[in-house]
């Protein structure tokens, strides 16, 4: 299983507008993709930025839907983030392969 790992840190003035778009809207657009097949959202505890940051876990079978949803989604969907939320979240991407 592949996990894309997506951390972000929101500034505390428009973090509850943030969590909200990202339940309603952003992740459930992922979702529809059809190339994930489940999410989780936490929130870090211990940090030392000011904000609130959260780390969003996409879970898919292989690599090659990752691919797939990088190559052909995730431009869109991250410009719609960046038109949204500008200059007021900071993100960084990781991919973890689960190990059993």
């Amino acid at each position: 299983m592949i996990i894309y790992n997506v951390t972000i840190n929101v500034d505390d003035a428009s973090h509850h507008a943030w969590l909200k778009w990202m339940q309603q809207e952003h992740i459930p657009a992922v979702l529809s993709t059809g190339l994930f097949n489940g999410y989780r959202i936490c929130r870090l505890l211990e940090v030392d930025d000011e904000g609130a940051t959260y780390s969003i876990q996409y879970s898919c079978n292989s690599l090659i839907e990752y691919n797939e949803y990088r190559e052909k989604h995730a431009p869109r969907l991250q410009k719609e983030a960046l038109d949204m939320f500008k200059d007021k979240f900071t993100a960084f991407r990781t991919l973890l392969e689960v190990v059993e």
